[in-house]
């Protein structure tokens, strides 16, 4: 048994091999760890890759453990300036510049450590998506300290992935997203938006346009918690607290105009009519009277992955919060 799911697996290896993946990196300052993230993306048992870093300013030796690296990977690794206008946007340049060309991309933090088969499990996934249908790939991450103790997993999502979710709440991480061509055609149409994260862009735009999607259930790298992570892992009844603080402060309904502002600007052929009308609803939502609030909200369909956060967007919706 042993023996034929290493056949297996060497198949499907040997199907992918083929395929280009341009791994999308945004640095700045992260001399500290990146060399080990370096490290893990040269250890990918899907060895056609190439490495785009957008360096946004750095002013420590980030530069140079880059240089370093591309000095050991010649013609795999390709150095720019990012916007200088925040991580989010950072990542937007690289998702939206048509210079970069593979069949697939693959977002990548400065700070973390890929298991050897993330991009491996990933590829074999996309068999089953059309080229000509936006994919995108994400999952669940290992936790991990500073120092590089590991702690425990982030939150396992068990509802389906989709755009009534992907409207109030970012499914997966960036660090784990991989997605296709069909997706990086669409964020090249769509153009470089202000948006809350790159992430929850992907998720969002991807499901509007009817694409696919895939929540992976199963850890495929390890995150580094530390003082100047953008955005927590979430786990906890303290991590939680303080999501539900943000909501209840306003944070959220920030977001929201954000988002549905962004949403809204995108030509209307490339979201489907029935997600068009969620926009609407979710937007009328935001603004009516409290029973009417309510109402649009039930009935634009939208959902969080878990029961507390679907109570905690209620209770926004009711204080008018959302």
């Amino acid at each position: 048994m042993l023996a034929k799911f290493a056949v297996a697996d060497e198949l499907s290896r040997a199907s992918t091999e083929a395929l280009r993946v341009a791994i999308l990196m945004a640095t700045k300052d992260g001399a500290a760890f990146l060399g080990e993230q370096l490290t893990s993306i040269a250890r990918q048992t899907h060895a056609n890759w190439s490495l785009v870093i957008s360096d946004d300013g750095s002013t420590d030796q980030t530069r140079a453990v880059i240089e370093r690296f591309a000095h050991e990977h010649p013609q795999r690794v390709r150095l720019l300036d990012g916007p200088r206008r925040g991580v989010c946007a950072n990542f937007m340049s690289l998702a939206t510049d048509p210079s970069i060309e593979a069949d697939y991309f693959a977002f990548s933090d400065q700070d973390d450590v890929w298991h050897p088969d993330k991009l491996q499990r990933a590829l074999a996934w996309f068999r089953n998506v059309p080229d000509d249908v936006p994919g995108m790939y994400c999952g669940r991450t290992e936790l991990m300290s500073a120092d590089g103790r590991c702690y425990g997993l982030s939150t396992l999502f068990r509802r389906a992935p989709s755009f009534q979710n992907a409207l109030v709440q970012s499914l997966g991480g960036g660090n784990t997203m991989v997605f296709n061509r069909a997706t990086k055609k669409l964020l090249e149409r769509v153009g470089p938006l202000e948006v809350v994260l790159h992430d929850w862009w992907v998720y969002q735009l991807v499901s509007a346009a009817g694409g696919m999607i895939r929540y992976d259930p199963q850890p495929v790298l390890k995150y580094r918690q530390h003082g100047r992570s953008l955005i927590g892992s979430n786990l906890g009844p303290r991590a939680r607290l303080t999501r539900i603080s943000m909501i209840l402060g306003g944070r959220l309904q920030l977001w929201n105009r954000i988002n549905i502002a962004a949403l809204q600007r995108v030509p209307s052929d490339l979201i489907k009519p029935q997600n068009r009308d969620v926009i609407a609803l979710f937007g009328k939502a935001t603004t009516a009277p409290l029973l009417k609030r309510l109402i649009y909200l039930r009935r634009s369909g939208v959902y969080r992955q878990t029961a507390i956060d679907n109570i905690g967007m209620i209770t926004a919706a009711i204080l008018k919060r959302i």
